[in-house]
């Protein structure tokens, strides 16, 4: 049986303050912690059922990972999924370290995107096109919020996120003169745009609000994804993949 102890601390790290005391969070479900055990993160715990530790014993003796044995039930009280038959863990934040585009990369910007659910299908989305970097405005949603671990699905052991102030960081980077290329409502059709080959950064902006005007003014490249029926605005996650998908078409890795 679970200390009381233990219940207390993973069920204080699904708040934002408590997983930054403790620069630690929770990871739920086979994909996410199988993926997790495979990554360069420091794990603190697994909890597993007994049908997960049957199924994966020799992968956590290969990892040396601390692990423990509990109920279906006793996940269930603890994670956010609704079910969770298979697996949790506890593993260390790491630092929030700078990022910059390399020669020839494309990276992605997020600017003030708040919900969760889309912070975790965007890193799933850029890891599925080869993208390994975000930059995000201090008011984007925590990475390490369980939501968007959940909608990452693995990808955030792969994906680097770096927190700053936007405007900071293109003054930082300024000198490497890369092609900012922000989607807009009225911009260039993103069918016609040619996406440089020398990379740059793709800025996607708040739900609501789209682009704030202090990033707009570093945008060099305003497109559009055009509309042809009557639908009132795109998810963001989705605009994002659609932004990348036909960038890949024309710069490929």
């Amino acid at each position: 049986m679970l200390s009381k102890n233990r219940i207390k601390y993973i069920n204080s790290l699904k708040i934002k303050k408590y997983r930054q005391l403790h620069e630690a969070f929770v990871i739920e479900g086979a994909k996410s912690v199988l993926e997790l055990l495979d990554s360069d993160f420091k794990i603190e715990f697994v909890l597993v059922t007994q049908e997960f530790q049957q199924k994966y014993s020799s992968i956590l003796t290969r990892h040396n990972v601390a692990f423990e044995t509990v109920t279906a039930q006793e996940l269930e009280g603890l994670g956010s999924f609704q079910t969770n038959d298979s697996c949790l863990a506890v593993a260390k934040t790491k630092e929030n370290t700078f990022l910059s585009p390399g020669q020839g990369e494309y990276m992605l910007m997020l600017d003030d995107v708040r919900d969760p659910g889309n912070l975790g299908t965007i890193i799933r989305v850029a890891d599925w096109y080869g993208m390994t970097k975000i930059v995000c405005s201090r008011d984007t949603t925590d990475v390490y919020n369980p939501k968007v671990i959940a909608a990452a699905k693995g990808s955030f052991t792969r994906v680097k996120l770096y927190y700053t102030d936007l405007t900071q960081y293109f003054e930082k980077i300024q000198d490497l003169k890369q092609p900012v290329i922000g989607a807009f409502l009225g911009g260039d059709s993103l069918y016609e745009f040619k996406y440089p080959t020398r990379g740059g950064v793709i800025v996607m902006g708040n739900e609501s609000n789209g682009i704030s005007g202090e990033v707009e003014r570093f945008v060099t490249h305003k497109i559009m994804i055009p509309r042809f029926g009557e639908a009132e605005s795109l998810n963001v996650g989705i605009a994002t993949a659609v932004m990348l998908d036909n960038m890949r078409r024309q710069v490929p890795l």
